[in-house]
């Protein structure tokens, strides 16, 4: 459909984005503190994470409907995961040219690019023995990482988490097994530990 009301696409070096319709609305209620809460993750910065989620929800007003909403869970940790990706790569770069500039030897983001450390504040509500699984988590390679928050944080399947990280579901299903029982193993390592120590 055609927004005849305004400028075509293009004609003033910038694209109409058309105003949203109620199911971009219901997608925001729905969708928008999960998303942030992911992306937070990914980027390492919740305020990063809000602007990242934005502009994906501004990409989804332009969005075909009928294309994006059979699969809008999907859809949107795609696109949101991509931006912050992007995000992270542009502000690496800035770091290393002002690293260079200065002759400073700090590395943006550490040796392993965006922290997986969970919100103190949810860390202290959870008690110590989530907190304790969430540390055991955050060692975890980056991907097993990212399938286990979106399985059991943000409910997606594993065919739903298979399209947003390009994966099969088989691969999911693994990633998910061997981190979980990973998790499990430091958790049962610690408990003599704890123990002993107490």
């Amino acid at each position: 459909m055609t927004d005849r009301t305004g400028p075509a696409a293009g004609s003033h070096g910038r694209a109409t984005i058309p105003p949203p319709g109620d199911w971009v609305l219901r997608a925001v209620a729905r969708y928008e503190r999960p998303l942030i809460s992911y992306v937070a993750h990914l980027a390492g910065d919740v305020e990063r994470a809000r602007d990242v989620v934005q502009e994906t929800f501004v990409r989804l007003c332009g969005a075909a409907r009928e294309d994006v909403e059979p699969r809008l869970a999907q859809w949107l940790f795609t696109v949101s995961r991509n931006l912050a990706i992007d995000a992270r790569r542009k502000e690496r770069r800035m770091h290393r040219m002002n690293d260079t500039e200065t002759g400073s030897l700090r590395l943006a983001g550490g040796a392993g690019g965006a922290t997986f450390a969970p919100d103190p504040a949810d860390a202290a509500a959870r008690g110590d023995a989530v907190s304790q699984v969430l540390r055991y988590l955050a060692n975890l390679p980056p991907v097993q990482q990212e399938v286990i928050r979106l399985k059991f944080q943000h409910g997606l399947s594993y065919r739903e988490i298979g399209e947003v990280l390009n994966l099969t579901a088989t691969n999911v299903g693994f990633l998910i097994h061997t981190g979980l029982k990973t998790v499990r193993r430091r958790l049962a390592d610690s408990e003599p530990a704890a123990r002993t120590g107490a």
